[in-house]
This record gives C-alpha cells, structure tokens and sequence, in this order.
C-alpha cells in the first residue's frame, strides 16, 4: 500500500500538516532527542512546559478525536510565539517518541549548545515548521 492509497482520520483543527518529508525529519529527530531527554510528550506534561514558556517545537498528532483535548495548545503555541505542525499519526508520533501508547502532542526542546550537530537540525526544522505555518 503506497503513501497516496493510505487514509488517515484528520481532525478539523490539524493545520499546518507536514509533507511527508519534513514529517519523516520531525520523527527522526524527535527519536534522536529522546535519548538526551529534550522531550516532552502528552497533553499534561506540554500543557505545563508551555505555561513555563519552554523554548521548542510542538508537534500534534492529525489524528485526535475528541479534538477537544488538545484544542487549547495551537492558541497557547500561537500566542507564545512557539511554532507548531501536525503529523499525520499518532501512532508514528508515539512511536518516534519510544512510548508503549500513541501520544497526542510533544514538544521537542532546544538542544542544548554541547550537541552541535542537534542544535544546527533544530534550527533546520525550526526555519521549516515556521515556515509552513501561517499562524505564527
């Protein structure tokens, strides 16, 4: 089954969505961090690092019904100037996030200035992901 013939439920609040090439560097990238601890990764836990105002990129998964629950973070991102993008599942975002669960949402933080190589691909996504998004 080819990327085309695959469908995927998309809520009605899930724009900007990635290409698939910008989602394939995002999930990536995210599994890179994960192993230095630069994640953040559920509603509760984004929610929080948002109201501290921590610094980083949020990445939504497309597929989340009831939409209401993660319907207040996009406004939070927005007003805070944080840019955000949604990938097409939550599966795949929970995956790259090494949970046993899909998750919803995680905020991918700043590197930190010791990893080099980390810290000039975030700032690659960073461009990219500001770049897709009208609302910020």
């Amino acid at each position: 089954m080819t990327e085309a013939e695959q469908t995927f439920y998309v809520s009605p609040i899930a724009n900007p969505i990635a290409n698939s090439k910008l989602q394939k560097g995002l999930l990536r990238f995210i599994a890179r961090q994960i192993t230095i601890k630069h994640i953040k990764r559920g509603v509760k836990e984004v929610g929080k690092a948002l109201r501290k105002k921590t610094p980083g990129i949020v990445v939504f998964a497309a597929d989340i019904s009831p939409v209401d629950v993660l319907s207040h973070l996009p406004l939070q991102c927005e007003e805070l100037g944080i840019p955000y993008i949604y990938v097409r599942s939550r599966l795949e975002l929970g995956a790259a996030a090494q949970t046993k669960k899909p998750t919803s949402v995680v905020l991918v933080q700043v590197p930190t200035k010791d990893d080099v190589k980390g810290l000039e691909k975030y700032h690659e996504l960073f461009d990219k992901v500001k770049e897709s998004n009208p609302f910020i």
